[in-house]
């Protein structure tokens, strides 16, 4: 089926002769129509991609594509800020970096005494009118932000001083030792509150870019922000088209009217592969997770054992075609807090497991106990993969003895999560938001967490969770999430199948569009480089 599927889809890109690079801001999606004489696309000002693409002037722009589009760039509301920073129109005073620490940006340090933190601006940092950031303003975009932004409504709770132009004293109340990771968040990136008049379409920002046009749910143009603080930009500026299917981004990028993007699917990527000398692929685990709950009020120990010995993520991985790394715990292997074991995938002793426990395999290949045959019910919903990870489960339980049923909900919080009406429920989350374990393990694993509807219980668990809470050493969080998360696994609560990887495909001669950083948040700054 793949192999035509990309037999067509190659088909297709030959014949045709430009290929739609945005949308309409009333649609929302990108439209392709073609015949045999001329191909019609829909933009958000009824151009192609190459027909708005400047003029050969010796400038370097960089054109992409955007699978998502949003009606505002106030980088403080909602998820507004995560394309912000894609821009390069925004900055917080730190960032996350390819290991997925916080390093610094437009702040220098961070060094917390108590429930005391201090941070330091860099020196130099200016907004792009050339107006410097000062401790005062710093202070006043986080009280906009948790004024306008739920997520963030806990910041108002701090206590906040500017000691003088660049030095601001927080009070977090009680210890908060992961502040600096939340400071990280692209949410908190700096507007010029001043001189901003338009939040919604015209942030004055500190980023190496500068919004030029913005069509709401469209297309985004910026140029080079030349009063940016961080020194020479390498680019003069970048077209982001909204292309919300993965079809007109692959046809796009073989006619050569985007040089990258990200988040590549895998019929693409086999496409990609294919032609090393046109292409660089860039592929590696991410921070979102696929995962399952098992359900320890419905599936006896001996069951739950066995569907984890039985799963097998490789051949997951495999299928997938390289969208996902197959997971050994919630966070990648990479990060210190990642240091986790599982069982090897044994089916043979599943087997021996089910039948110590009073199982007996039926002339149907399905084990039995009590006249009752062993089915379980697994509950999904169709994005993220999770449909097909739901059959290839299905499939290799019955595979050893154990059937199933599948139940897809639209909502799962609002269905399965809340009523905790499964055996195994399918979830896929970002399971490391801001390079600190507490986010996932407070979620899932805690006594009353919202993800914890399976029944875990362990009193060792929360009682290292309470001191991760608390914990400022970075090396003993580590420690800590590890231990906890190893307990979870070996009480067969959860399934942690895969990262979705993060895919980045670049046109030879194409670099630093964040393809070595594993969050969604991240895309042109300063390095991103165009060479030949």
């Amino acid at each position: 089926m793949k192999s035509k599927f990309l037999a067509a889809l190659l088909a297709a890109t030959m014949a045709l002769s430009m290929v739609a690079c945005g949308s309409g801001a009333e649609t929302q999606s990108t439209e392709i129509q073609t015949t045999d004489a001329q191909t019609t696309t829909e933009t958000s000002e009824n151009q192609t991609a190459d027909e708005s693409k400047p003029a050969a002037t010796g400038e370097k722009i960089l054109h992409t594509a955007a699978s998502f589009a949003y009606p505002s760039l106030d980088v403080h509301k909602e998820y507004y800020g995560w394309y912000t920073s894609i821009y390069g129109v925004s900055e917080a005073l730190f960032k996350l970096d390819e290991t997925m620490s916080a390093v610094p940006c437009l702040a220098k340090d961070a060094v917390a005494d108590g429930s005391t933190w201090t941070i330091t601006l860099n020196d130099g940092v200016q907004f792009s009118n050339g107006k410097p950031l000062t401790a005062d303003m710093v202070i006043r975009n986080f009280q906009r932000l948790a004024a306008e932004n739920s997520r963030f409504a806990y910041l108002g709770d701090f206590e906040m001083t500017a000691t003088d132009d660049k030095t601001i004293v927080i009070d977090t109340k009680e210890v908060y030792p992961t502040l600096k990771n939340d400071l990280a968040s692209p949410e908190c990136g700096m507007i010029d509150l001043d001189a901003t008049t338009d939040f919604d379409n015209a942030p004055v920002c500190t980023g190496p870019f500068v919004i030029t046009e913005f069509i709401p749910e469209g297309d985004v143009t910026v140029a080079k922000n030349e009063n940016y603080w961080g020194g020479d930009v390498k680019l003069d500026g970048a077209v982001f088209y909204y292309m919300q299917e993965d079809d007109p981004k692959l046809l796009a990028m073989q006619s050569g009217e985007i040089d990258c993007y990200n988040s590549v699917s895998s019929a693409a990527l086999e496409v990609y592969n294919q032609s090393p000398d046109l292409y660089d692929v860039v592929s590696i685990p991410g921070a979102r997770l696929q995962f399952y709950i098992l359900n320890e009020n419905t599936l006896d120990d001996s069951v739950r054992e066995a569907i984890n010995l039985t799963v097998d993520k490789d051949k997951i991985a495999e299928y997938l075609s390289g969208t996902v790394s197959a997971a050994v715990g919630p966070f990648s292997t990479s990060a210190a807090y990642g240091k986790v074991s599982v069982p090897a995938v044994d089916t043979a002793k599943a087997k021996e497991l089910l039948e110590a426990d009073g199982y007996t395999l039926g002339a149907d290949g399905i084990y039995e106990k009590d006249g009752n045959k062993l089915s379980i019910s697994i509950a999904y919903y169709a994005a993220r993969s999770l449909d097909t990870l739901a059959i290839l489960i299905q499939e290799q339980l019955k595979a050893v003895g154990i059937d199933s049923t599948l139940r897809v909900e639209e909502n799962p919080d609002a269905t399965y999560i809340a009523n905790a009406d499964f055996d195994l429920a399918l979830y896929c989350m970002i399971a490391d938001k801001s390079g600190d374990p507490l986010y996932f393990i407070d979620s899932t694993l805690a006594d009353g967490a919202y993800y914890n509807v399976g029944g875990f219980e362990s009193a060792e668990c929360q009682s290292m969770i309470e001191q991760l809470r608390t914990e400022t050493d970075t090396a003993k969080r580590a420690e800590l999430a590890n231990k906890i998360v190893q307990i979870a696994i070996d009480d067969n609560a959860f399934g942690y199948v895969g990262l979705f990887n993060n895919t980045t495909v670049l046109r030879k001669g194409v670099s630093g569009f964040a393809e070595y950083v594993p969050f969604d948040f991240y895309g042109v700054d300063a390095e991103t480089d165009i060479n030949g």
